[in-house]
């Protein structure tokens, strides 16, 4: 592998801020020093950032990760990277063990990060676009054999804490996966009891939980004063209102909160009739909706361009978004995505307008 100079960027440091510098990349790895024979790339006018990580998405470009094929996961891989997401830990949906069963040996020599489990430990009264017909009790035994079918590469496991046995299934089940309250009707007390417990995130935050009532201030509020909770927002412009996304890190701070897309099959897609989990989804612009045109179906919108979104449609600083794009969902699943010596290369290069201008991916260079 070639070696490549990057010179005149603006480089995303570990310190959470832009640096003018230079970037020496050797067999793939971040290095301290320059190779003469270098291919050199200027980035004058460009930020360099880590390669964005997104730990919840269902699918892309067509596919979703529950088909279960090596075909799908290559055109969902090939689709992400080339759009600046270089680490993949895509999620389930609320489907039967036996085909869960099926999807996670099929995962599990395919190279992805991490797979987060999002069904089927979830509550009915708060079901979103998942399949109700599919929701079991919540099931540490079931996740242990999930987990023994994907070779380890379950990261997150979602449950809904108040249903019957979940706080149970909470306490066991993170002592070898970090689970995530999600798709629930809990309070206040019970999310804190949960967090207690173990959970230590929050799946897509506001979507399919209790609101913020100042009589009952429910899981968010939960979420807030526990400095060992991270939350993950979906920041396509649909999900959450710009105000929220703000308020939102102001709340948690930019340290604890996480973006994911939450993408199905539909991104990158024309509009149309696509499927979610076994359901008919329908695409009209950037909104995804099952048929009674109301409910949310994920998103169709790519993490890097949930990242341009929060910066250039919700005034979220670019050193905040890189942050929730990149570096902590990477340290959500157990990885380091900060840009230094020793780490493999991953890297994007923005111009001013976030648009990406290039991918280097484990020190290959994508156009």
């Amino acid at each position: 592998m070639q070696s490549v100079n990057i010179i005149n960027g603006r480089v995303f440091r570990a310190d959470g801020k832009f640096h003018a510098g230079s970037l020496a990349i050797t067999d793939g790895v971040i290095t301290d020093t320059p190779q003469p024979d270098a291919q050199i790339i200027d980035a004058e006018n460009c930020c360099i950032i880590p390669g964005l990580t997104d730990i919840h998405f269902h699918g892309c470009n067509g596919h979703d990760f529950c088909e279960g094929t090596p075909e799908a996961f290559r055109a969902i891989a090939d689709y992400e990277i080339k759009h600046g997401i270089t680490t993949l830990c895509p999620a389930t949906m609320t489907l039967p063990e036996e085909r869960l069963s099926q999807i996670m040996k099929a995962a599990k020599s395919f190279g992805f990060a991490g797979v987060y489990l999002e069904g089927p430990f979830i509550s009915p009264a708060k079901i979103g676009a998942q399949n109700p017909a599919y929701i079991v009790r919540p099931s540490v035994d079931m996740l242990r054999r999930l987990q023994e079918d994907s070779g380890g590469l379950i990261k997150i496991a979602a449950a809904a804490p108040e249903v019957e046995g979940g706080l149970a299934f909470v306490e066991e089940a993170s002592k070898f996966v970090k689970v995530s309250i999600a798709h629930t009707v809990c309070d206040y007390d019970t999310a804190r009891e949960a967090f207690a417990l173990g959970a230590r995130q929050m799946t897509h935050l506001y979507n399919a939980m209790n609101p913020i009532s100042h009589r009952a201030p429910g899981p968010i509020i939960a979420a807030v004063e526990d400095e060992n909770v991270s939350v993950e927002l979906i920041c396509d412009g649909v999900h959450i209102h710009p105000a929220v996304v703000r308020n939102t890190l102001r709340m948690f701070g930019s340290d604890r909160v996480i973006f994911i897309s939450d993408s199905m099959e539909a991104a990158g897609m024309p509009d149309g009739d696509y499927e979610l989990g076994g359901q008919r989804v329908i695409k009209h612009g950037n909104r995804a909706t099952l048929s009674d045109g109301k409910t949310i179906a994920g998103s169709v919108t790519d993490l890097m361009d949930c990242m341009r979104t929060a910066v250039l449609k919700m005034n979220v600083p670019l050193e905040d978004a890189v942050k929730c794009s990149a570096i902590n969902p990477a340290r959500a699943i157990g990885l380091d995505a900060d840009i230094q010596a020793g780490k493999r290369a991953d890297l994007v290069a923005l111009d001013e307008n976030l648009n990406v201008i290039f991918v280097m991916n484990g020190g290959e260079l994508l156009s």
